[in-house]
């Protein structure tokens, strides 16, 4: 009897485990289970193509831009199509509006922005000065040698622009304030800065009010129309083993005066701080004179004779300054 229970027992286990093994699988009709994984985000860069008309050089022609053609008229910038295709040639170059420049060129689509004028002054091709305008009481005599001005538009120029006397004789146009005068440089103006100049009251009151007393001037040299030739002036003194001579009623600066030696060669005659020509023991009381401006205009005159403390006429006045 207990021995039929210890079998009956061990069929009923063995079909509660064989039970339990089934239950235990997996139903093959059921899809399994999914799982995701996520990425790190990528940030992708931006369309550098996209609203920059032209990559790197798009808008206004890259560096030209609206700019007024770079800076008062250089090279226009660096327009033109602007890297790749991009913008106007620096809006046409449009150098110097500031009095700089002149006009700046095309531009181009050259990728340059053409080319920005020739800077200059304002378009203008004279060269310009600039200090300030003071006034002193004379005649229009002083250290060029010259005889008084009946009209007293005269001026004394710094010593630096003075130059040992290479200014002598210069008519020179000055803009102040209250509007340009034209004086004749006939003195100079030691301790007046480089750019000075020191006038009579006549013509400072063109410029400015008596009562400033110093203004901030603008000046340069001109060639006004000028009645007769060159005057050559022989210093008190000359004689035929000493001889100075100055060059008087001239249109443009005197740069130097050369003498015709017998053998027909040319001699430079040194200049002094006066404003006056030497020449020494040659015994020669008439003359064969070359004179030149600063512009390389040139006159000759032969048998200019000697007249001690005078004048005498040459042959010609110089063309107005190029």
């Amino acid at each position: 009897m207990l021995k039929r229970l210890t079998i009956l027992t061990l069929v009923l286990f063995g079909f509660i485990q064989a039970s339990l093994s089934l239950a235990a699988q997996p139903d093959s009709s059921q899809p399994a289970a999914e799982y995701t994984t996520f990425l790190p985000f990528v940030v992708s860069p931006p369309d550098t193509d996209s609203g920059n008309d032209g990559g790197n050089g798009g808008g206004d022609g890259g560096n030209g831009g609206e700019n007024d053609g770079g800076n008062g008229g250089g090279d226009g910038g660096n327009g033109g199509d602007g890297g790749n295709d991009g913008g106007d040639g620096g809006n046409d170059g449009d150098g110097g509006d500031d009095g700089n420049g002149g006009d700046g060129g095309d531009g181009g689509d050259d990728g340059n922005g053409g080319d920005g004028g020739d800077g200059g002054n304002g378009g203008d091709d004279d060269v310009y000065y600039e200090g300030e305008g003071t006034y002193y009481f004379g005649d229009g005599t002083g250290n060029c040698g010259f005889d008084p001005l009946p009209d007293k538009m005269y001026a004394a120029m710094n010593k630096a622009d003075y130059a040992e006397s290479a200014i002598c004789g210069a008519y020179v146009e000055i803009t102040g304030p209250r509007g340009s005068v034209v004086v004749k440089i006939t003195d100079q103006c030691p301790e007046c800065a480089k750019g000075d100049i020191d006038m009579s009251p006549e013509a400072f009151e063109k410029i400015a009010e008596l009562h400033q007393g110093r203004v901030k001037i603008r000046w340069r040299i001109i060639s006004p129309e000028l009645s007769g030739p060159i005057v050559y002036h022989f210093k008190d003194g000359s004689n035929p083993w000493w001889m100075a001579v100055q060059i008087r009623n001239h249109r443009n600066p005197i740069a130097k005066v050369e003498y015709k030696q017998a053998n027909g060669t040319y001699v430079e005659l040194p200049r002094q701080d006066y404003n006056y020509f030497i020449l020494e023991s040659n015994n020669v009381s008439v003359y064969d004179f070359r004179v030149t401006d600063i512009y390389g205009h040139q006159i000759s005159d032969n048998g200019i004779p000697l007249v001690e403390n005078g004048d005498v006429a040459g042959s010609a006045q110089f063309p107005a300054k190029p």
